[in-house]
């Protein structure tokens, strides 16, 4: 059983939606889920598995909940070495190359700490799913079904 840490940056709501249900298939698993709102560095470091839910806003930018975070990982950066963690990103395929940015930069950002994805990032498409809980499921199934 695993304690999944999950890290939410949202915009308008919708990535915070989006957590309470994969929150609940987590805690049908035989997985724990803890929501960590206002993140830290150290909060981080003692996340012994961490999954990001962030929306995109702007040009492929960070909502403002999670930027402080991003900020300090990228500055401090602490060694997240063998640390399992997923993404899942949401954004609007419209923008071109900064789709599902947010995403994109925590997972390289995550990769140059040392940590190791587990399966995929999740990209979701506003402009093709307007509801992201059922692109969600499936991979969230899966993803759970590979952590240690």
């Amino acid at each position: 059983m695993a304690t999944i840490s999950i890290f939410v940056g949202s915009v308008y709501g919708g990535a915070e939606r989006l957590s309470e249900q994969v929150i609940e298939v987590i805690e049908k698993s035989e997985h724990q889920a803890q929501l960590v709102e206002n993140g830290t560095v150290d909060d981080m470091l003692a996340a012994s598995h961490i999954l990001v839910i962030t929306s995109t806003t702007g040009q492929g930018d960070i909502p403002d909940n999670l930027i402080a975070l991003y900020s300090q990982l990228n500055d401090q950066f602490p060694m997240l070495t063998g640390k399992q963690y997923g993404i899942i990103a949401m954004g609007d395929r419209s923008y071109g190359d900064t789709f599902c940015g947010a995403g994109r930069s925590f997972d390289e950002l995550f990769r140059d700490l040392q940590a190791k994805p587990v399966g995929h990032r999740l990209e979701i498409d506003a402009c093709e799913d307007f509801e992201p809980w059922p692109v969600t499921e499936p991979w969230l199934n899966e993803w759970l079904t590979k952590i240690s």
